[in-house]
């Protein structure tokens, strides 16, 4: 079968399909759960926090080592990388209804049950994830090709992310749970059914490689490097939104949803356009393209104030819009660097390596997000609920500035260690 198939509609929802469970379960495990755990069930913060931090570490730690065990999986055959990601799907909603509908009782016991859980869901998301990622790159393709089997995945994902925003407050938690049960059976159907690697890519899987083989990779240190910038920049204001929705805009609560889901919907929207682009400009320049439209709508967001609700919005558009070639593009990207590598002998049978230490950088880029932006607000005096001026601009300073810094030293760095590179190799 050969990889020019991978790219018909058809096959892309037959493969793409999976994003959505996968995106479904992040947004609750990562947004809900806390709260859940803190009002319903009354854990205190003090020890939750702690918990979530060490559990989402560890899941990072293990990337790596799952992204060997997916080589070692396609090295074997179809059937076992399927069969591995049904395991995975399955336990993996076992842990996410257990974390809502704990057995225990007490705080110490509710934190254990917890931490169990996590862990537990953690793994089975991330093997699923990875052995999906890397199904994808083993397709190999032209660029426009690539973008457009990982924007089926991602523009799924986002569907996913919209039905998992609205679920546990109009449907109930049960019900999510049931959506989630039935996404993954479905996604797991349809991807059986998507064209598969070639066989020639499953034999360069014969030798699985060195934990540290993708880091011997220059093509790879440069993207990583890209992408760690960029995605600081992206998760600063993710962290910080609510804080500025609610205390700089003073917007009312049922507005939270709607800024949420616009961002969403528009990151969706937009991806078949970015494509359209990536036909003209490639793959690079397009991503750079994005990152430009996106200072522009964090410099505008710097500008509100206090009842200002409607230009946010618009502000949710543009950035969301942006948002879009962060999700379709760098995956693609890291894709062209494993198929190089295969060409190149350096690390062409590392293909689970290259997306586990990917999967790494992405939750690493959550951590330091936290990590950075909520001690910087400490240090400028911002407590949540503030409305002192000093308080307020430096929460406009940190949601809306810092990712214009970090998100220029990104293009900066895109620019000169990917662009000007190809174009000067270029004939």
């Amino acid at each position: 079968m050969t990889s020019s198939a991978a790219f018909t509609p058809r096959n892309g929802l037959l493969y793409g399909l999976m994003g959505l469970p996968l995106a479904f379960v992040a947004l609750p495990l990562y947004v809900v759960l806390p709260n859940h755990y803190a009002t319903t069930l009354g854990v205190p913060l003090a020890l939750l926090g702690p918990l979530l931090l060490a559990a989402r570490l560890l899941d990072g730690v293990v990337d790596p080592l799952l992204g060997r065990w997916g080589d070692r999986l396609f090295a074997t055959s179809r059937r076992a990388v399927l069969a591995v990601a049904a395991g995975a799907a399955l336990l993996m909603a076992l842990g996410f209804a257990g974390l809502f509908f704990p057995w225990a009782s007490t705080p110490q016991g509710l934190l254990l049950w917890a931490g169990a859980l996590l862990v537990l869901t953690y793994t089975a998301y991330s093997t699923l994830g990875v052995l999906h990622q890397s199904w994808a790159a083993l397709l190999g393709g032209s660029e426009a090709e690539r973008s457009r089997i990982v924007a089926w995945r991602e523009g799924l994902g986002l569907v996913g992310v919209v039905t998992a925003s609205v679920a546990p407050v109009l449907l109930g938690l049960p019900a999510t749970v049931g959506l989630l049960v039935l996404g993954l059976a479905g996604g797991w159907w349809a991807w059986s059914r998507s064209v598969a690697p070639s066989t020639q890519a499953a034999a360069a899987h014969a030798s699985p490689a060195a934990l540290w083989q993708p880091w011997r990779n220059p093509a790879f240190r440069r993207l990583l490097a890209v992408f760690l910038l960029n995605g600081i920049a992206s998760a600063v204001p993710a962290t910080l939104v609510l804080f500025f929705v609610q205390d700089r805009l003073q917007a009312a609560a049922a507005l939270q949803p709607l800024f949420l889901a616009t961002y969403f919907i528009c990151a969706a929207l937009s991806i078949p356009l970015w494509l359209k682009v990536v036909e003209r400009l490639g793959l690079a320049r397009t991503w750079l393209v994005g990152m430009g439209l996106s200072v522009i709508s964090f410099v505008g967001a710097s500008l509100l104030g206090a009842g200002d609700s409607t230009a946010f919005l618009l502000v949710c558009v543009a950035s969301g819009a942006a948002l879009g070639t962060d999700l379709a593009l760098p995956s693609a990207l890291l894709a062209g660097v494993v198929k190089d590598a295969k060409h190149d002998g350096v690390g062409g049978n590392a293909t689970g390596l290259y997306f586990g230490w990917w999967n790494f950088a992405t939750k690493l880029n959550l951590a330091l997000a936290a990590g950075l932006a909520l001690p910087l607000l400490a240090l400028a005096g911002y407590t949540p609920g503030a409305q002192d001026a000093p308080a307020l601009r430096a929460l406009s300073a940190v949601y809306c500035l810092l990712p214009c810094v970090l998100k220029a030293l990104a293009a900066a760095a895109l620019y000169l260690l990917i662009v000007r590179p190809t174009h000067e190799v270029s004939p």
